[in-house]
C-alpha cells in the first residue's frame, strides 16, 4: 500500500479571513494517516481555523510576494461551523439555501490510500460532513481519474516524489482497472454520480468543496419563463445570471433542471446550445437525445437564426461589422479588426440602432448592473443584431471594440474606458502599434487583458431576443428585456 496523498488547490481564501487572502492560487500538499474526524476551533488571534491533529502538517507556498512556511493551520469549509455532531464532524444544514454570494474557489486533489465509498473518502480525508460531500456529489463537483494527472510545473518536490510513487510502473500493472489503458486514458477526468460509488487505492479525486453557485434560480418563475414545449423541444426564455446548462462544478443549479423540474418531466432535457450566463433570452432544450443531435446538426449547417437585442452605452453603426477573434479559449477574448492568420472571423449585421433612456437606478440595482464609471448615462442605444457567425462573447467583444459597449458589460467596458481614454492600448484596434517582435506583442496583449474586467454577477444589456429555423418554420421571440 503507497502512501496517501492530498494536494490542495487554494485557489482565492480558504477561509475569509485576510489572512489566507494572500496566498491566492497557492498549492498545498498535506500527508494524513488513518480514519480521521477534527473538530474546527476559530481561534480568536487571527481569525483563523487551528488544527489540533499532530499528525496533519501543511506545507504551502505562494507567490514571489508572500510565503507560508508550514504550519497546523485549517480553513473553514461552510460558515458558520457549529459544535461537533455524535459522529466527530461539525453539524451541516447542506448546500441549501443557497448563498446570495460566490465566496472564494476552493478545488481539493486527492489520491485515494484505501478503496472505499467516495463519500466516506472525502469526508475523512478532507475533514467535511458526509451531508456537505454527498451535496456536491449531487452537484456534480466531484470528479475522479483512475491515474493521478502530472502535477503542475511549479509542483514541490515531495507532490513530485508522491506522484512518481503512486504512478510507478510496480504498482500501476497491479491495477486490473487500468489494464488495456493508455496513461493519458487512465488520467481522463469523470465525474461522480453517486455517493456510494467504490473508489479504489490510486484513484485520483477532484473536489470542488465551494461551487460557483446561482443564486436566481431559487427566484424565478420558471413556469412563466417557458415560450413553447413539444414533442421534440423546450423554448426557455432564459433569466439573466443563470447557466443554461451548468458549470463543471455545478450541474444542480441551472436552467435545464429547473426548466425541467416547472414542466414536471421525467426525462431532464438537454442543452443545445449557450448564451453567456449574463445573457437573457431564447434557448433551446431538448426532450430527446435524437433531437439534441438534430439541432446541433441544424447550427453546423447555419439553418438556425438568432437575433439579439443589445443596450449599448454609444451608438453603432447600422450595417455589417466585421472582426477576427483570437483562437484562445480564455476571457477577455481579444479580437482584431485586421485579418490575423488562424483567428477565428466574427460578423454581426446590426439592423436597428435606437436612442432609449439608460436603464434607472432601481434597475440597475435589481439587476447588480455596473456602470463602470461610463461617462455619459442620459442615454442608452437599443440595437438590433443579426448574429452571421456564433463565436463565444462574440457581441459583447465587437461592441465594445466599436467604442460602444453593452451596459454592464462590467468585463469589457473598462477595457473600452481605458481606449477611449489614452488611444493604442488595444494592440489590436484602430491605433495599436506596430510591433516588430514578438515580445513587444506579447506585452503588449498583456497589459491589454489587464485593463479588462471581471465578468458581471447578474445581468448586461443582452438579450437573445429571436430564435427560427428551417426557414422560420419554428419561430420563437423572448419577452421584453430586463431594461425597458
Amino acid at each position: 500500500m503507497f502512501s496517501s496523498f492530498h494536494l490542495k488547490m487554494a485557489i482565492g481564501a480558504l477561509s475569509y479571513s485576510p489572512v489566507f487572502c494572500a496566498s491566492l492560487g497557492a498549492l498545498h500538499c498535506r500527508a494524513f494517516a488513518g480514519s480521521v474526524a477534527l473538530v474546527r476551533r476559530l481561534a480568536a488571534s487571527n481569525n483563523v481555523y487551528r488544527r489540533r491533529d499532530k499528525n496533519l502538517g501543511r506545507c504551502s507556498w505562494g507567490s514571489s510576494h508572500s510565503r507560508f512556511s508550514c504550519c497546523n493551520s485549517r480553513t473553514d469549509v461552510s460558515a458558520p461551523v457549529s459544535s461537533p455532531s455524535a459522529n466527530g464532524y461539525p453539524e451541516y444544514t447542506r448546500l441549501l439555501p443557497c448563498p446570495l454570494q460566490n465566496g472564494p474557489p476552493r478545488i481539493e486533489h486527492l489520491v485515494v490510500s484505501e478503496g472505499g465509498p467516495v463519500l466516506e473518502y472525502i469526508s475523512k480525508a478532507l475533514d467535511l460532513p458526509p451531508l456537505f460531500v454527498a451535496d456536491l456529489i449531487h452537484f456534480g463537483a466531484v470528479y475522479y481519474a483512475l491515474v493521478c494527472p502530472e502535477p503542475p510545473p511549479n509542483a514541490m518536490p515531495e507532490q513530485i516524489r508522491v506522484y512518481k510513487e503512486v504512478t510507478a510502473p510496480s504498482v500501476l500493472k497491479n491495477r486490473l482497472s487500468i489494464k488495456g489503458k493508455t496513461i493519458r486514458e487512465a488520467q481522463k477526468t469523470f465525474r461522480i454520480t453517486h455517493i456510494n460509488e467504490f473508489v479504489e487505492a490510486g484513484t485520483y479525486l477532484r473536489v470542488h468543496v465551494h461551487p460557483k453557485r446561482f443564486p436566481r434560480c431559487y427566484e424565478i418563475d420558471w413556469r412563466s419563463r417557458i415560450i413553447a414545449v413539444t414533442e421534440s423541444y423546450v423554448v426557455l426564455d432564459k433569466p439573466a445570471g443563470t447557466s443554461v446548462g451548468g458549470t463543471s462544478d455545478n450541474i444542480e443549479e441551472s436552467c435545464v433542471t429547473f426548466a425541467t423540474r416547472a414542466l414536471g418531466l421525467t426525462i431532464p432535457l438537454k442543452t443545445t446550445h449557450q448564451i453567456d450566463n449574463c445573457t437573457e433570452g431564447c434557448v433551446v432544450l431538448a426532450r430527446t437525445k435524437e433531437y439534441c443531435s438534430i439541432f446541433h446538426g441544424k447550427i453546423r449547417e447555419k439553418k438556425v437564426k438568432k437575433l439579439y437585442l443589445a443596450l449599448a452605452a454609444a451608438p453603432v453603426p447600422v450595417g455589417t461589422i466585421t472582426h477576427h477573434m483570437r483562437p484562445i479559449n480564455i476571457a477577455p477574448r481579444l479580437i482584431s479588426k485586421d485579418f490575423i492568420k488562424g483567428w477565428h472571423l466574427c460578423k454581426l449585421e446590426v439592423l436597428e440602432c435606437k436612442e432609449v433612456p439608460w436603464p434607472n437606478s432601481n434597475i440597475e440595482k435589481e439587476y447588480c448592473i455596473d456602470d463602470c464609471g461610463w461617462p455619459q448615462k442620459d442615454v442608452a442605444y437599443e440595437c438590433k443584431i443579426n448574429l452571421l457567425t456564433g463565436r463565444t462573447h462574440q457581441v459583447r467583444a465587437q461592441l465594445a471594440a466599436c467604442g460602444a459597449p453593452i451596459v454592464g458589460d462590467s468585463m469589457y467596458m473598462p477595457a473600452a474606458l481605458a481606449e477611449m481614454t489614452n488611444p493604442g492600448l488595444n494592440p489590436f484596434g484602430e491605433y495599436g502599434m506596430k510591433y516588430t517582435n514578438d515580445d513587444n506583442r506579447t506585452k503588449a496583449i498583456e497589459e491589454w487583458i489587464v485593463h479588462h474586467g471581471k465578468e458581471p454577477r447578474i445581468a448586461i444589456g443582452l438579450q437573445a431576443c429571436q430564435i427560427s429555423w428551417d426557414e422560420g418554420e419554428h419561430f420563437y421571440e423572448a419577452g421584453s428585456p430586463w431594461w425597458r
